[in-house]
This record gives C-alpha cells, sequence and structure tokens, in this order.
C-alpha cells in the first residue's frame, strides 16, 4: 500500500521539529569566518566576541571552532554567561591565540579570556600564549611601573567547566584561575613558562568546590597548583611539577575573616627541581581561617628544596606581619612519599603557637639528602607516624 499524501504530510510536520533540533545542535561558528585571521597579527578580538554572541543565542550544544593558524588578540575578551541561553558551548581550538608582546596593550585588564557565569563550558585543545617574558622583565629589573599583568584563562561563579588538552605559554601572571566555581574538570593540560617568571602560577583554584585536575604537567615561576581560601572537595592526580614552588594551600591568613580549605587529595604527583613539594603556608596574623582533612600520597621528590613543608610565619619579600598565626591545622595525612631533597632539612613543620597542628600522619616517607639520611624540624605540631619514615621529628 502507498502512503497518502496526507500521511506523508502528518510524518513531515511530526520530523521537521526533530530534523531542526539535530541541526541546531550542531551548529558550528568558525571564527575565521567571522573575521580572525591566522597570521598572528591582526586584531581577531572580534571574531571571539561575534562567535560567543551566536553561540548563546542558538539551541542544542554550538561549538565555537578556532581552525590551524596563529591569531592575535589584542584586548581582553570576557565571555558572559548572564544573557547567554545556551547552557552548553563547546570551544575547539586547534591554532594558537597570541597577546600582545608589549605588555602595555593589556595593561591592568587582570584576565586575557575571563569566563563570567557560565555553565556547561568545554574548552578542547589549542594553545594560548600570553608573550609575557617583556613583563617578567619589567619585574625582575625591580624600577616599579610595571602593571601586574593579566591572567591568560580565567572562570568566575561558572559550573560543569571542562578544560583539557590545552597549552598555557607564558602567561603574565597566572595561567589558569578558578574562582567561585563549582564541578571543574582540567585534564591533559599544559602549563609552560620559565623557571624565574614572577607570579606566573600554574592552576588557582579559590571559593570553589569539585575541581578536578588529573594528567596535567605544570613548568612554571611559581606554584604549580595554588589553593586559596574556601576551597573545598578538590582532587589532584597524576601530576608532573617542575620547575615551579610546588603545590601550595595558601597562602592563607591574608584576611582576618576567610573561608577553610578542607577535602583536598594530591595523588601520584612528581615534583623535579622544584622549590618546594607539597607546601601549607599561612600569614603569621590573626584569623579564623583552617586546613582540614588533607591528603598528599604517592608523591616522587627529586631534589626538591623543601619536599614536606607547613610554614604559618610565610613571609615573602621580607612583609612579615610579625604576629601569630589563627589559621588551624588539622588532620593532615602524607603517604608514600619518597626521593630527595635539595636541602638537609626535607621536613619542615613550623605551626602556629596559638593554634597548634594536630592529627598530623607520616606513613611510608622516605626522603634523603646527598644519598644520605635527611632532617626534619618540627615546632608546635602533634601527629603520629606508620610504617618505615625517615626523618621524622613527631
Amino acid at each position: 500500500m502507498r502512503p497518502t499524501l496526507t500521511f506523508l504530510l502528518l510524518l513531515s510536520l511530526f520530523l521537521l521539529p526533530c530534523l531542526m533540533s539535530a541541526k541546531s545542535s550542531s551548529y558550528t561558528y568558525n571564527v575565521a569566518t567571522l573575521g580572525a585571521r591566522p597570521n598572528g597579527k591582526t586584531d581577531s578580538t572580534n571574531a571571539f566576541i561575534k562567535a560567543w554572541i551566536l553561540a548563546c543565542g542558538s539551541s542544542g550544544r554550538p561549538t565555537i571552532h578556532v581552525p590551524w593558524g596563529r591569531f592575535m588578540v589584542r584586548k581582553a575578551v570576557t565571555f558572559s554567561g548572564s544573557r547567554c541561553k545556551n547552557k552548553g558551548v563547546n570551544f575547539d581550538i586547534k591554532g594558537t591565540l597570541l597577546a600582545p608582546s608589549d605588555f602595555h596593550v593589556l595593561g591592568n585588564s587582570e584576565t586575557w579570556f575571563m569566563f563570567e557565569d557560565v555553565v556547561g563550558v568545554t574548552i578542547s585543545g589549542g594553545v594560548l600564549d600570553g608573550q609575557g617574558s617583556s613583563l617578567w622583565a619589567c619585574k625582575r629589573a625591580g624600577k616599579g611601573g610595571c602593571p601586574d599583568g593579566v591572567t591568560n584563562l580565567g572562570f568566575t561563579n561558572s559550573m560543569n567547566i571542562v578544560i583539557r588538552g590545552l597549552t598555557s605559554l607564558n602567561s603574565q601572571l597566572y595561567h589558569i584561575v578558578v574562582n567561585g566555581c563549582k564541578n571543574v574538570k582540567i585534564q591533559g593540560v599544559t602549563v609552560s613558562a620559565s623557571g624565574t617568571s614572577p607570579n606566573t602560577d600554574g592552576i588557582h583554584v579559590q571559593l570553589s568546590t569539585g575541581v578536578t585536575i588529573v594528567n596535567t604537567n605544570i613548568h612554571t615561576g611559581d606554584d604549580c597548583i595554588s589553593i586559596g581560601a574556601g576551597t573545598t572537595n578538590m582532587w589532584m592526580e597524576n601530576i608532573n611539577c617542575g620547575p615551579g614552588h610546588g603545590i601550595s594551600i595558601g597562602s592563607l591568613g591574608k584576611d582576618g575573616n576567610e573561608p577553610g580549605v578542607q577535602n583536598i587529595t594530591v595523588t601520584t604527583a612528581k615534583f623535579t627541581g622544584t622549590e618546594n613539594g607539597v607546601r601549607i603556608k599561612s600569614w603569621g596574623r590573626p584569623s579564623n581561617g583552617f586546613v582540614r582533612n588533607v591528603l598528599f600520597q604517592r608523591i616522587t621528590m627529586v631534589n626538591a628544596q623543601n619536599p614536606i613543608i607547613i610554614d604559618q610565619n610565610y613571609c615573602p619579600a621580607g612583609r612579615c606581619p610579625r604576629q601569630v598565626s589563627g589559621v588551624s591545622i588539622s588532620g593532615v595525612r602524607y603517604e608514600d612519599i619518597h626521593g630527595s631533597s635539595a636541602t638537609p632539612v626535607a621536613i619542615k613543620f613550623d605551626c602556629s603557637s596559638k593554634h597548634h597542628c594536630t592529627d598530623i600522619k607520616l606513613e611510608n616517607v622516605m626522603l634523603t639528602y646527598n644519598k644520605r639520611p635527611a632532617s626534619s624540624t618540627c615546632s608546635n605540631v602533634g601527629g603520629s607516624t606508620y610504617g618505615l619514615v625517615r626523618p621524622s621529628c613527631l
């Protein structure tokens, strides 16, 4: 029996919404067709802004595509989700995005690529090159007149974010910042800058929960990963760090009233030639902050200067409050940590005289200095050891 014309018409009316939905879910906005030029010279800022507006106005899950090539982005860009009806935009980046080499151009813009109030954004692949070497030189010269610099990539007040396969090069300031976010996964990311580049933290997380960082390589001039106040339920696994200042919780105690840090895990990590390994640091001043339930596990140290350190008298550049830290630290476990220290003191616990560090546990820790036993120092700390632990002052 042949289908009737009426049946075919009804069938087409039924399938049309499905076909439209399938089409809308696969919208791709290529920045090259919106004015971006892959020559490394022409400013492509407006093309990224147009692509975001189009993606936000579409339904489904659109993709913003950056093809191969070098795209100059001379202005700081903010991708705002407050007026974005779409709750899932993919950035598929093949090429390299270049910041201006003259640091005066971006000035004090704070963040080069900023995402605010977004939901479900995924960034896949690509290179962000902050070209920060001239600003680093300005800061190292010590003559003043240098702006703070801009962070390569930032997310604030956002949720369900994925960053995978991205490379961040030579950021003027921090490379990636996660602030006030929920459910963020950073996977297979590479961060690279000179070991002498100032304030170029690899990944900084604060006031956020549910952040996961896995399979990531970080080589920079400051903390590989820094964990600020208000961070909870954070997982870091398979991290390679060096050069850099290690993985740091803090610095805390900047403010008298700040949220605490808890439920932090670092597992399977390697620190090579770093200034620190795993560190907790707070300023010596009153604060109601705290650190609780932290696990550092399965870690290899290769000539790290301070493999294990708690410093509650943190005082960079001689700007010391010279008071007593109010940050309380408890429930920190160090398990299966091995390798070499570049200094004689491999473990240093310098805790607050008002709020002693409590429930500190060392289990199967073996650290050496020049192929000989290293030493340790303890101040205002209480805890216990399990298995073979060398050195230990607990």
